[in-house]
């Protein structure tokens, strides 16, 4: 098992740096629930299927090589709130080794 060190700042501006297993098929947005780091319900509620932006988070150091936005994520992020230049939608972030070091921040919940 290969796992990575990601660090997530929660909605309350905490910061946790987490281990996130590379092995397992996983998204990012499975890893901030997995790990219990926003309130239940307020993330992930379409599944990770890119069709709501309640997992969206800001990618602070850019220098990770993250996936192409598809275009359901971008359309998705166009009807979002508080969406920054370095806003993605953690559902679409795969967890890959690549991504050891990651520094995200969850965005405020769009209520």
């Amino acid at each position: 098992m290969s796992d990575i060190k990601i660090t997530i700042i929660d909605r309350e501006g905490e910061a946790h740096t987490v281990d996130a297993p590379t092995d397992m098929n996983m998204n990012l947005m499975e890893v901030i629930r997995s790990y219990e780091l926003a309130p239940e319900g307020t993330i992930g509620i379409c599944g990770g299927m890119a069709m709501c932006a309640s997992c969206q988070c800001y990618v602070l150091n850019l220098e990770h090589m993250l996936p192409e936005q598809s275009f359901e994520e971008e359309d998705m992020l166009d009807q979002a709130f508080f969406v920054e230049d370095n806003s993605r939608l953690s559902c679409q972030i795969p967890i890959t080794e690549d991504l050891d070091g990651l520094e995200v921040k969850l965005a405020p919940e769009s209520t």
